[in-house]
């Protein structure tokens, strides 16, 4: 019995060696990239980063290296963290994969919430036995549940990174000491989309400064519409499409402006469809405009990328001009926050265009870069604009009519 188990263990390990060793002499980036996954431990490579709609509510992303059975425990006391919530179920089926997603519900206004992920390794998944590895806890984070019936708005807005993840925490740095409801993202963070490690490295970590605590909003640009992990882009975060809720006394309305050229241009090979997906915004834009919410608002402030006017002769820049600027005027908007054009300007009320101020964020380059703070009351919004060296390029007041 001992020789025959000790042939078998032989047999055994020369198959096994035949086998890796044919996979790294066909694949030798394939059998390292194996190899490496086997040996490395189970762990969270990017967050927790909080994402949010407002209304009592807040999502915790993390993701993880391995596919995982992942929950949340939180609560009002940092040392009594009684409550726990798992990811959404998707047909009877909870989630058990990476990128993990757990939503707070029924939070108390103006409450200060305590919290803590957690993540299981599946380390096989049978159909009819899973396996679990090793079980991870993070630290206790902590965030105060933004009363959307308060009195007063405070954010600040980042636009055109592109692909330059040091620009974010050098800007956010220029607003230090003041206290925000939340961060806004409007578009081009990226070049295009290349795989997830680019959405770690160029995004999610240097959000890190503050995202386990203050949640952050995000729009598409138009070069997050570019690459082969375009499609895959929207699941690491809670929302980057169109948009509304209220918070204090505004109400906001976020618009999903796609890409500036054609759709029959010859570099998306006929797979994208963005004027149909503009019109859609068109249609639901003219219901917003027509919602007790949006008509009861003292204010409403719409963030779009690209903006409906003042960026050119691209086809999509000329298309969103046409499809949002007659509902913007319409709906009778106060004030439109852009980015796109790489330019910082403040344009003022146009009684032959824009009946509403745009302000469009700066670039990406050195002297270009810029952060826009805004506060808004019952009585007004203040906009100001600051370039990378702190120093304001551009100011605007609203007061209510």
């Amino acid at each position: 019995m001992k020789t025959s188990s000790l042939k078998d263990n032989r047999r055994s390990f020369l198959k096994g060696s035949l086998a890796l060793g044919g996979i790294a002499l066909l694949n030798p980036q394939k059998a390292l990239a194996a190899a490496t996954e086997k040996e490395e431990g189970f762990k969270v490579i990017a967050g927790p980063y909080l994402q949010t709609n407002f209304g009592n509510s807040i999502s915790i992303l993390w993701i993880t290296n391995k596919n995982a059975a992942s929950w949340v425990t939180y609560g009002t006391a940092a040392d009594d963290l009684n409550l726990k919530a798992f990811g959404k179920s998707e047909l009877g089926l909870k989630p058990a994969g990476r990128i993990n997603c757990v939503t707070l519900t029924n939070l108390r206004p103006g409450a200060t919430y305590y919290y803590k992920i957690a993540s299981k390794e599946i380390k096989d998944f049978q159909p009819y036995k899973l396996t679990y590895g090793e079980e991870l806890s993070g630290n206790t984070e902590q965030f105060i549940n933004t009363d959307t019936a308060k009195d007063s708005v405070s954010f600040v807005m980042l636009n055109d990174i592109h692909d330059r993840p040091q620009s974010i925490p050098h800007l956010l740095n220029l607003d230090k000491g003041h206290q925000r409801d939340f961060v806004f993202f409007n578009g081009d963070v990226f070049d295009y989309q290349t795989d997830e490690q680019q959405i770690i490295d160029h995004m999610l970590q240097p959000c890190d400064l503050f995202a386990r605590s203050l949640p952050f909003v995000y729009v598409r640009g138009n070069h997050e519409t570019r690459g082969k992990f375009a499609r895959d882009f929207s699941s690491y975060f809670h929302h980057v499409g169109h948009t509304a809720f209220t918070l204090g006394p505004v109400r906001f309305v976020i618009l999903d402006t796609g890409e500036d050229k054609e759709d029959t241009h010859p570099v998306y090979a006929g797979i994208v469809d963005f004027d149909t997906y503009r019109l859609e915004q068109a249609q639901w834009l003219e219901q917003e405009i027509s919602s007790k919410a949006f008509k009861n608002a003292p204010f409403r402030i719409v963030m779009m990328h690209i903006p409906p006017r003042y960026s050119g002769d691209a086809h999509g820049a000329v298309h969103c001009t046409q499809v949002f600027e007659p509902l913007l005027n319409k709906g009778k908007v106060d004030l439109v926050l852009s980015g796109h054009t790489h330019r910082y300007k403040v344009h003022p009320p146009d009684k032959n265009g824009n009946h509403y101020p745009i302000i469009i964020g700066g670039g990406p380059r050195d002297g270009s870069r810029t952060i826009t703070q805004v506060a808004a009351s019952k009585k007004e919004i203040s906009v100001r604009m600051l370039d990378d060296s702190g120093k304001e390029v551009g100011s605007y007041l609203v007061t209510r009519r």
